[in-house]
């Protein structure tokens, strides 16, 4: 696999004069690839029907003859005023009611099918114009899908389209109402026009309901996709990409690359320290200025299989952002760091944000390669040596994976409607499972749901997962290595129902979880050996082998050879001793990593990672702090 890099840039910010100049300097310092237009519509269409592509003409030319690779995005996260004025009902409604306004990005609603025919529109006209360009070699449909809280909307468009959605589905509100078991509370609907969205409820809206309103607000963000791509292939050819982002779970991202070549992903891991990631504050001072040792993996990993082998950063934090909470600079090292990680997961390409720091508007706080004086930013010399050492580094390839962790977002969604617990979440106990692995110095692939074949991996962990699928629990039954499934996994059906037989059922494994416990945080379950549960307990029942128990002489573990079920949530101590135990039996290796190192393995090279603030050691050699080291396997 060939690496390059790219960066994000902006020309209707700029002077056209600049252009040419900003161009030689972005090949000077290395780079490949340049992403432009995502936010451009009101400098294409500044009024309904009145194409302006003179501009745009120019800068991708501009671009392309010094040689750069264009990424040219739709612009539709950013419609121009006089949509709004066209289409009043378009905008999005929150949970409390209130219409989002024009005056930022992201206004509009996924389900206001007039907007998604504009969107079509835009695509088609600029897949006709650039779609046999030949610097364009790749587009990006939209940008980052649900930032800034959009993917569910309340308004009277949604509403409708919620209840076409359930009339397809359901066909009657008999069946409506048996499934959601609305005759709890006098629930019953005669007309599928009598149900709303789940908002403004007395308490809580029935937990299918909830359930049922987010699988069709994915479904909208899907067909939303679809669209443009449906659009843009008609007339191109080059691979079409979406920019993920981190920690977003309120569609099926799965169902969204399915209609894409490679999934991007945004990656800012110091805002995503603070902003979403939990911690203590001991651990986020420590990981200030370099993020959380394990946020980025995750993500390559998850989008590296979401985008079925093929993979993008589109957007790599080079210095301060404007959005979190508090904005500190990265160490020297972390651009170069963070860039080499990307690559070690599988990235094609990563692509610096931005260019140049904006003297205006919302972002204008937000660091580029360079100043808002056009002199150079301390990421620029960082992202010139990534691309040096690219010379002396071959092409490499992702290495197989010993270990795998499905992950499901119907299940995020099924338990944002029914927690249970004020602090589960299944991102949290996902990535809890992600981060044990990736302690253990395991190389790990990530999984959707309905996979089928298990046969390359020996560890699988299936954290969390409201219903096993077909095709997962048929892949169990021949399984060579273990899985360990649970907790909470297998104990609802699709309607978020208790089964008549109480689960997990577990092929050939006679284990039932009879009782559940939500945990506060300061309350603990101990383990016979050490080791504790957190956030959530299930009782066991059945006649499968005990692997582990409580203090008190409950199952903990059970299950056989093969297949296990994990009865809690371990704290990240237990996790690393389950885990290790596990790979024990199964002969893996694993590594005793001090805090803040990190490994993975390409097909002919290790890396290690120095996420900690200070050196750390790696056999005979010394990492420096945001340091990389590799070697040859």
């Amino acid at each position: 696999m060939k690496r390059t890099l790219g960066v994000c840039y902006y020309p209707e910010h700029w002077p056209q004069d600049q252009w040419a100049t900003d161009a030689a300097q972005m090949i000077e310092a290395g780079l490949t690839w340049v992403r432009i237009g995502e936010f451009a519509w009101a400098r294409m269409e500044a009024v309904s029907g009145t194409l302006t592509w003179d501009w745009l003409d120019q800068a991708i030319d501009v671009l392309g003859d010094t040689g750069l690779k264009v990424v040219l995005g739709t612009p539709t996260a950013t419609p121009p005023r006089w949509m709004i004025d066209k289409y009043p009902d378009m905008l999005a409604v929150d949970a409390a009611n209130n219409t989002r306004k024009f005056g930022s990005r992201r206004h509009y609603d996924f389900s206001h099918l007039p907007y998604r025919d504009e969107c079509r529109r835009i695509a088609t006209l600029m897949a006709e114009r650039y779609g046999k360009n030949p610097h364009v070699a790749a587009w990006q449909i939209d940008n980052e899908y649900d930032c800034h809280d959009t993917t569910l909307s309340y308004s009277d468009a949604a509403k409708r389209g919620f209840q076409d959605w359930l009339a397809q589905k359901y066909q009657s509100t008999d069946a409506l109402n048996r499934a959601w078991g609305n005759v709890f509370w006098s629930m019953d609907y005669d007309t599928f026009d009598q149900i709303d969205v789940p908002n403004l409820t007395v308490t809580e809206a029935n937990h299918p309901h909830q359930l049922a309103f987010r699988q069709y607000s994915s479904d909208q963000v899907v067909a939303f996709n679809k669209a443009q791509a449906d659009a843009i292939r008609a007339h191109s050819d080059a691979p079409l990409i979406h920019n993920y982002m981190g920690r977003i779970t309120t569609f099926d991202h799965w169902k969204v690359g399915a209609d894409l070549d490679i999934a991007s992903w945004d990656s800012y891991p110091i805002g995503f320290l603070s902003d979403r990631i939990e911690g203590t504050p001991k651990e986020k001072l420590k990981f200030l200025r370099q993020g959380h040792p394990d946020n980025q993996a995750f993500h390559h990993d998850l989008y590296r299989a979401v985008g079925r082998g093929r993979m993008w950063v589109m957007e790599q934090q080079p210095g301060p952002v404007n959005w979190a909470p508090y904005n500190p600079a990265p160490l020297p090292g972390m651009a170069r760091l963070w860039a080499w990680e990307a690559f070690a997961h599988g990235a094609e390409t990563v692509c610096y944000f931005r260019w140049r720091q904006t003297p205006f508007a919302q972002e204008q706080m937000h660091a580029g390669l360079l100043r808002p004086d056009r002199a150079p930013a301390p990421a620029l010399a960082e992202a010139r040596q990534v691309a040096d050492e690219f010379a002396a580094m071959p092409d490499v390839g992702t290495a197989n994976a010993q270990a795998a962790l499905i992950f499901d977002y119907e299940s995020a969604w099924a338990w944002d409607a029914q927690p249970q617990g004020a602090d589960f979440e299944m991102f949290r106990l996902a990535f809890a499972a992600y981060r044990g692995l990736r302690r253990a110095g395991l190389n790990i692939d990530i999984l959707p749901p309905n996979t089928a074949d298990l046969s390359d991996y020996k560890l699988v962990l299936a954290p969390g997962i409201m219903s096993l699928s077909d095709p997962f629990r048929k892949a169990l039954t021949t399984f060579k290595g273990i899985a360990l499934i649970g907790p909470r996994t297998d104990t609802k059906t699709p309607e978020l129902v208790i089964p008549n037989i109480m689960g997990p059922n577990l092929p050939n494994v006679d284990v039932t979880a009879i009782l559940t416990e939500s945990i506060p945080p300061n309350d603990k379950i101990k383990l016979q050996g050490g080791g504790r549960f957190r956030h959530w307990f299930e009782h066991l029942d059945g006649t499968a082998p005990v692997h582990l128990t409580t203090k008190d002489g409950l199952p903990a573990i059970m299950g056989g050879d093969h297949l296990r079920y994990l009865a809690g949530w371990p704290d990240d101590a237990t996790f690393d001793k389950i885990i290790g135990g596990l790979c024990d039996t199964l002969d893996l290796d694993t590594f005793a990593l001090p805090d803040g190192l990190r490994i993975r393995d390409t097909d002919t090279h290790r890396f290690v990672f120095n996420y900690a603030p200070t050196s750390q050691r790696w056999g005979d050699t010394i990492i420096p702090a945001a340091g990389v080291h590799w070697e040859k396997l």
